[in-house]
């Protein structure tokens, strides 16, 4: 089922791109020049609040275009608006209502979609005072936004969920969970990919990568879509030839960005301080690890404790991280893989209540001393979890500088033990009591 498409159109510098690559969560990077245009149209899919869509930029429209690329980019649009769902109606609220503006709206009222009309670069209460002005474009009530700093972001994708069209029960897919497979060159990162696609037999889709050397494939997992990212192997900085490699490397960790769980292969007779800086990156970037032993027919000895225990040597750091152990090769361990992830998944959307938060947390303080500084010692008022995916937890203290690492670690070890969070880091906030 094809999901429904949310198409931003506007004149010229009011921020378009910056909205989309904020709504989308990523920056889209162009990696190739087309002669005569600049990008036309990025996409992107979205998901917010369990509703999927299709989200589209396009180019600063002119409704009179004067030259060739004009013309073209103007054609796109149309395209895109044809092709829409939902359109966003972007202006730019310091330059005010233009002629432009008008023409635009003008034009959208024609086309007889929803239109949405979405006020940028309101970066303050004083600039959203020049709101009212927009009523005369005609679009009904102007959301007042700021790509650049997500302000109001919610409350506009808000508008653009309720207007899209519902799809009938029981029919709207399940989001795709992004599994991307990294690692340092030869480590069997893509005949692991093979092995695992071809014991499941289940491929829905392959398309390389237009914009990344990476490879997407969608696979389906027990009626769950998984999108599995094949990448280019990450070798160490001072090692990355200028030119394609560099950009490879680049567009390898922009998988890891984008995915919700990496699998971090290794060469199982060969384990490498590489391997332990690639982890490093996962793990600041927030994604769930399962860590891949690979190329496990190669060993003699298989102690699986032991290997555990060198594994974990290496990445201290990412103890919450699984180990498997598999032969891409002959198919040993592939078909455990999937389950784990899927395991890793949804630790990370799962959701406690504040109650159950604060209750865990009072009882970790009350077992631990405290960190002090002179006289003042450090007091939690109370702590919630604010999102997920990864799960974040954010504690409301009398001073944050009070919060040494250790004392942090302590109250990640007691989440973790009461609610157990397989497989993902844990993003831990603390501000003091009264900072927004």
């Amino acid at each position: 089922m094809s999901l429904p498409v949310v198409v931003i159109v506007g004149r010229p510098n009011t921020g378009k791109s910056t909205l989309f690559n904020r709504i989308a969560g990523r920056r889209i990077a162009i990696t190739e020049d087309i002669p005569g245009t600049t990008r036309d149209r990025n996409e992107a899919h979205v998901s917010w609040k369990g509703t999927e869509f299709k989200l589209v930029d396009t180019g600063g429209l002119e409704i009179k275009p004067e030259s060739s690329i004009q013309r073209q980019v103007k054609a796109q649009i149309e395209h895109a608006i044809r092709e829409a769902d939902v359109i966003i109606m972007l202006a730019d609220i310091t330059g005010g209502v233009t002629a432009a503006d008008h023409d635009v709206a003008e034009m959208l009222r024609r086309a007889g979609k929803p239109v949405i009309l979405a006020v940028n670069k309101a970066d303050n209460a004083r600039l959203e005072m020049n709101a009212p002005e927009f009523y005369e474009l005609g679009l009904g009530d102007p959301v007042t936004i700021s790509a650049y700093h997500g302000r109001n972001i919610g409350e506009l994708l808000d508008r653009v969920v309720a207007l899209l069209p519902q799809s009938p029960a029981g029919t709207a897919p399940a989001p795709a969970i992004k599994v991307a497979i990294v690692g340092r060159p030869n480590v069997g990162k893509s005949m692991l990919l093979n092995a695992m696609v071809g014991d499941m037999r289940s491929i829905v889709d392959e398309t390389p990568g237009t914009t990344r050397d990476a490879i997407d494939t969608l696979i389906d997992f027990n009626g769950q879509p998984v999108l599995l990212i094949d990448t280019a192997g990450i070798r160490r900085r001072g090692r990355v030839e200028a030119g394609i490699e560099k950009y490879s490397v680049i567009r390898s960790l922009e998988a890891i960005d984008r995915a919700d769980v990496a699998l971090l292969v290794l060469d199982a007779t060969e384990i490498a301080t590489q391997d332990t800086h690639i982890a490093g990156y996962i793990h600041r970037a927030g994604k769930g690890m399962v860590i891949i032993v690979n190329k496990w027919d190669l060993i003699q000895d298989r102690d699986v404790s032991r290997w555990d225990e060198v594994v974990r040597n290496h990445f201290k750091f990412a103890s919450y991280a699984p180990i498997l152990y598999t032969s891409a090769k002959t198919g040993q361990g592939v078909d455990g893989i999937m389950p784990v992830v899927s395991s890793v998944y949804q630790e990370r959307m799962k959701r406690v209540q504040t109650s159950t938060v604060n209750s865990i947390i009072q009882q970790a303080v009350a077992a631990h001393p405290r960190p002090k500084k002179g006289k003042q010692e450090l007091r939690i008022y109370y702590a919630t979890q604010a999102d997920i995916n990864p799960p974040t937890f954010v504690f409301f203290t009398n001073n944050t500088g009070l919060v040494h690492f250790s004392y942090r670690r302590y109250l990640e070890n007691q989440l973790r033990q009461a609610f157990g969070f397989f497989g993902t880091p844990l993003r831990l906030i603390f501000r003091t009591r009264g900072e927004s």
